[in-house]
């Protein structure tokens, strides 16, 4: 999405990170091979034939290249990968030298890019190769045999791919985008038509809705669930998406007519998108985590803190404790709410509800951890984790990751990387590692992963002070961290102002007073404990938090008509069970009451019968801990008659 921000963070951390992942291996690596019909063997060698014919006119196309620039490129370029991160155990001394050498012979790499970048401006910066150019890509990312493969199962399947071929628009759209992961571009192709033909709004080019039904398309193509493809996805999936990519498009189209998306969902781009669909969770849990932080911490929804909006539930009511299952308790993701449970799980729920709101969201796994990471609109950040130098998604480093979603807000600059890159797949060369920061790779992929070096670093671009401080720390005090229920850069408790009209104490014509829970005498305002929020629907509400201090006291008073029994309910949004909770009447009589499980949205509580004298009477309520949080909107007292 191009957007100018007008702060967004600096990639110091590319720069002084400690390359701490493991190796692995180039970025598309072959899987089963494919099983070709005599059909399918004449087809792979008609898509062979064209990425050769393709390889020789790009090879005549292309400008001579200066060989001492090049030649000063591929030794910084060497120099920079005969570097190996110490280990653990390693001297002080040695960890010092490498921290030491890195940045230096880095910025030197960088360096002896730049004469090429200038040389090769104009042949990037042109399109007049493209449609050469974005045929080979996909032919090498799909391979001709995989393609085959595809296109021997019918008539309708080959005229997918001939479609996709002719059509330079898509063809560029879905390369921008990171190509079908798995190479699999005629199964994205199928789940791309098969959305088209079940929305309008989806045939509007250009619009979110056509972005969203490719990057779906793009991300998680394959409909026969048997079928595995033929070369992994560089962009990770987050498994089979249960109720199909077709009725998972439809869901957010639906949610978005609907006004239950984050504003910002409108301006995603097709890269974005694939990051919001792309969930292991069913469509009626999306829906159910919608309605559930409208009702129960509506403040999560409208956090003007991005890099925790919607997040923050997962540090306010997800304890980390051991993950246990309970099915009596609901679908998953509210099992996973009500019990708690360790990195994955905590991980897992807040990728889910940032993507139920959509927010593009991928996950993050270190050495021993799960996090995730997030879009914001100053850029992707991590949640509940390290740095990125220390975390990774599938085959792709999260330092890689970090640089290319930084570009990527250039667009005109990042079609340069991306023909760089193109060229290099036309003549077969080997592409940078994704694991590997840096690392590898053939001269034409080398200088498309510098030109994004370039762009970024030219953009000069700043970062903010949580993200700061989180660079700085080493991969296990992020851990624990991110199993903290703290958050970096935390400030003061703020005051809130509480409106008259939403205190005031209604009494209906049979007698029946409503109470609302912010109407209490204490406390006033917010407290570590206590938080007072402007609820979803109108009017507010009182969240008695699973975090802060001791426990609390909400007291209130209250006027009765007449003295008599009464009938005590509580309107009350609960996300687990039990919930105990204590009510002392005039400082006498004490009422033990369990609040019901809820599953996050507003239920009346059993009544209890208690009694009132004429005139004033006081009602203290708390909860006893340690205790999960629940939200109050009001209690009622009807006169039993």
């Amino acid at each position: 999405m191009k957007t100018h921000y007008p702060s967004i963070r600096l990639l110091l951390g590319l720069l002084l990170a400690v390359a701490s992942l493991p190796l692995s291996s180039p970025a598309r690596k072959k899987g089963p091979e494919p099983v070709l019909t005599e059909r399918g063997n004449l087809l792979e060698k008609t898509y062979s034939d064209q990425l050769d014919a393709i390889s020789k006119e790009i090879l005549a196309a292309l400008p001579k290249i200066d060989s001492q620039k090049k030649e000063a490129f591929e030794a910084a370029r060497a120099e920079l990968g005969a570097l190996k991160a110490p280990r653990e155990d390693d001297a002080e001394s040695v960890h010092k030298a490498y921290h030491l050498a890195k940045p230096l012979a880095e910025t030197k790499a960088l360096e002896s890019a730049r004469p090429l970048i200038a040389d090769t401006a104009k042949l990037l910066g042109g399109d007049a190769l493209d449609g050469k150019l974005m045929k080979g890509a996909i032919l090498r990312h799909g391979t001709p045999a995989g393609l085959a493969e595809f296109a021997q199962q019918s008539d309708e399947n080959k005229a997918l791919l001939d479609k996709l071929f002719a059509d330079e628009a898509l063809m560029k759209q879905i390369l921008k985008s990171g190509g079908a992961n798995g190479g699999e571009y005629g199964e994205a192709m199928q789940v791309y038509t098969a959305i088209l033909e079940k929305s309008e709004r989806a045939r509007e080019v250009g619009s979110i809705f056509q972005r969203l039904a490719l990057g779906t398309a793009l991300q998680q193509p394959w409909l026969d669930e048997s079928k595995k493809g033929s070369v992994n996805g560089i962009v990770f999936a987050d498994n089979k998406t249960p109720d199909g990519q077709v009725a998972r498009y439809l869901h957010y189209e639906k949610a978005y007519h609907a006004k239950e998306l984050d504003p910002q969902f409108k301006d995603f781009n097709t890269w974005e998108c694939r990051f919001i669909t792309n969930d292991p969770y069913t469509n009626e849990e999306l829906t159910w985590a919608r309605s559930m932080l409208r009702q129960f911490r509506p403040d999560h929804i409208s956090n003007p803190d991005q890099k925790w909006r919607y997040t923050r539930i997962v540090k306010s009511d997800v304890p980390y404790c051991s993950t246990r299952h309970d099915d009596s308790l609901g679908l998953p993701q509210q099992q996973a709410i009500a019990l708690g449970g360790v990195c994955g799980r905590r991980a897992f729920f807040g990728r889910f509800v940032a993507r139920a709101f959509g927010i593009p969201s991928r996950r993050s796994a270190s050495t021993g951890h799960a996090a995730m990471n997030r879009w914001t609109p100053d850029g992707w950040v991590n949640n509940f984790g390290a740095w990125w130098s220390h975390n990774h998604c599938g085959p792709q480093g999260g330092l890689d990751f970090y640089l290319d979603s930084r570009a990527r807000e250039f667009e005109e600059d990042y079609l340069q990387v991306l023909r760089a890159q193109w060229i290099g797949d036309a003549l077969g060369q080997e592409d940078v590692s994704l694991r590997q920061y840096a690392q590898g790779g053939g001269f034409w992929d080398g200088l498309a992963f510098y030109v994004k070096r370039a762009v970024v670093e030219d953009a000069n671009l700043e970062q903010e002070a949580a993200d700061a401080e989180l660079a700085t720390l080493s991969a296990e005090e992020a851990r624990l961290l991110g199993e903290s229920d703290e958050v970096l850069g935390d400030g003061e408790i703020q005051e809130i102002e509480i409106p008259e009209e939403d205190k005031k104490i209604l009494i209906a014509g049979d007698g029946t007073m409503t109470v609302p829970a912010v109407a209490c005498t204490g406390p006033r305002n917010n407290t570590d404990k206590v938080v007072f929020l402007d609820s979803w629907d109108g009017g507010m509400q009182i969240h008695y938090q699973r975090l802060g201090g001791r426990p609390e006291l909400l007291k209130y008073t209250v006027e009765a008509p007449a003295a008599g029994k009464y009938e005590l309910t509580m309107k009350v949004c609960t996300v687990s069970k039990p919930a105990p909770v204590i009510a002392r009447l005039n400082r006498r009589t004490l009422v033990n009451k369990t609040l019901p499980y809820t599953k996050g949205s507003w239920q009346r509580t059993e009544p209890e019968i208690i009694e009132l004298r004429e005139g004033r009477n006081t009602i203290q309520l708390t909860f006893r801990a340690p205790n999960r949080g629940v939200s109050i909107k009001d209690f009622q007292l009807k006169p039993v008659q």
